[in-house]
């Protein structure tokens, strides 16, 4: 079934269109939310609380194509695990914005890493850097969206980025370091 008619059947309130729906994008999107929050349990709620949302939502969404209706449900999830997040923690923006710049980063190294040793290395990071860095590099928000959405400043999404990559690369380095020397 093509995701147009899905979506039309799921806004006409059919239980089987939605569990369709539920079934086609429950994997995707709970390996979303699992890269936002690291309770299995936080990022089931966001999951399922998302796809209440987007049921609820489906008789006033306008289908445009697949790529604009999988955004638009995706940003749903995204805004799901935000509010948990905020409920859960504070973000603190007592942070040196002066030292928002960009932090020399060495591509190299990603390059080197397969996708789940990168994932594993973004779920070490704290709440606040992994938070920022999730909406910024995998979601493309801009830093004025996100400073939006989690009631701080811009210039502390910026610097949340930035030591985000530093923590990345000291985690990616010293996985390296390890790597060689268990090799050895």
């Amino acid at each position: 079934m093509e995701l147009k008619q899905l979506i039309s059947e799921c806004a006409k309130g059919s239980t089987t269109a939605q569990r369709y729906l539920f079934d086609k994008f429950s994997t995707r999107f709970l390996l979303l939310c699992n890269r936002y929050l690291k309770q299995d349990e936080d990022a089931e709620d966001a999951m399922m609380n998302g796809f209440l949302q987007i049921f609820q939502s489906l008789s006033k969404f306008r289908f445009e194509n697949d790529a604009a209706c999988i955004s638009w449900m995706k940003k749903i999830m995204v805004n799901k695990c935000l509010e948990i997040i905020r409920s859960k923690h504070r973000f603190l923006s007592v942070v040196d914005e002066s030292k928002a710049e960009d932090i020399a980063i060495d591509e190299t190294l990603y390059q080197q890493l397969e996708v789940k040793a990168i994932l594993a290395c973004i779920e070490k990071l704290p709440i606040g850097y992994r938070t920022v860095f999730n909406l910024y590099v995998i979601e493309s928000y801009s830093h004025k969206e996100i400073a939006a959405l989690l009631n701080i400043r811009e210039g502390t999404s910026k610097s949340q980025l930035n030591r985000a990559k530093q923590y990345l690369q000291n985690l990616i380095l010293e996985q390296d370091k390890f790597i060689q020397h268990a090799t050895k």
